[in-house]
């Protein structure tokens, strides 16, 4: 697992975090690893950001026939 170094964090905002971690019965770092947590999924808007970044960055398929590739993908299931 990876490790996170945050600095230049206001004092009162650590201590209101020490706060709400023991009102809850857990430590700092159990408290900030929830937050952490919690707040880490994706947003419908940002998979739709990263997908078109995705495809920006991808290279273009000149000659390539996507419905060949999907007939073919289709039809080799019922091979086996």
């Amino acid at each position: 697992m990876g490790q996170v170094l945050v600095r230049n964090l206001d004092d009162a905002v650590i201590e209101n975090l020490k706060f709400k971690a023991e009102m809850k019965g857990r430590s700092l770092e159990q408290e900030l690893r929830e937050l952490l947590t919690a707040a880490a999924p994706l947003t419908a808007e940002e998979k739709i950001a990263l997908i078109r970044k995705i495809r920006i960055e991808s290279p273009k398929l000149k000659d390539f026939d996507v419905s060949a590739a999907i007939r073919a993908g289709r039809d080799d299931e019922f091979l086996e």
